[in-house]
């Protein structure tokens, strides 16, 4: 029995556990999104900034069957680009410009993007973490909004520590955290308020 658990472990691999994958990360947009009242008069200076450690395209590592990283997992895309699109999409969503011009800046951080493959007995689970902060100001640069968002999802019970296994664990944790941003009705309060002082 010893023997037979061994090699299921051994066998959660990567078909080529030793080449580097790339991947393309997908961002969906939010459904039932419906606009905000005043939103369509604020123009947003938006600025995406890389806090991570390594602020290369590496987002995780295929493991062999005893846990070893093997090989890196890079995005063909910046990073930045894509979080980017993806508040971009939610801000205009709600009827927000974006421009650099503007009363307004909402400011995003990037601290940690990044997925890790746990080893089970029979299965593994990748999952991934994202960590950035936000913050909306005024031209000064007095701050009214900010916020860590800090999110964690996964794709459980995987047999191969792959790209495509990184990719959907990535997407999910992508969207959760930009759930987390545009579903706090205080943000949006803030960017309306900060709008105000400035007419």
């Amino acid at each position: 029995m010893k023997k037979v658990i061994l090699l299921l472990a051994i066998g959660i691999i990567s078909g080529c556990a030793f080449t580097t994958e790339r991947i393309d990360l997908s961002y969906s947009p939010q459904l039932g999104v419906t606009p905000i009242a005043g939103a369509s008069d604020i123009t947003i200076a938006l600025n995406v900034y890389d806090d991570r450690q390594d602020k290369g395209n590496k987002v995780s590592s295929k493991k062999n069957g005893f846990g070893v990283e093997t090989a890196p997992i890079l995005v063909n895309e910046d990073l930045l680009v894509t979080f980017r699109r993806a508040i971009e999409t939610e801000l205009r969503a709600r009827g927000f410009k974006i421009g650099q011009q503007s009363l307004i800046s909402v400011d995003a951080n990037l601290i940690m993007f990044w997925n890790d493959f746990k080893l089970g007995i029979f299965a593994g689970d990748s999952i991934a973490q994202l960590n950035m902060s936000i913050a909306a100001k005024d031209r000064s640069g007095k701050v009214y909004y900010s916020r860590i968002i800090t999110a964690q999802d996964s794709e459980p019970n995987i047999q191969l520590m792959t790209g495509d296994n990184a990719k959907l664990a990535l997407d999910r944790v992508l969207a959760s955290g930009m759930k987390q941003l545009f579903t706090d009705p205080v943000f949006f309060e803030r960017l309306l308020e900060i709008s105000k002082q400035g007419s």
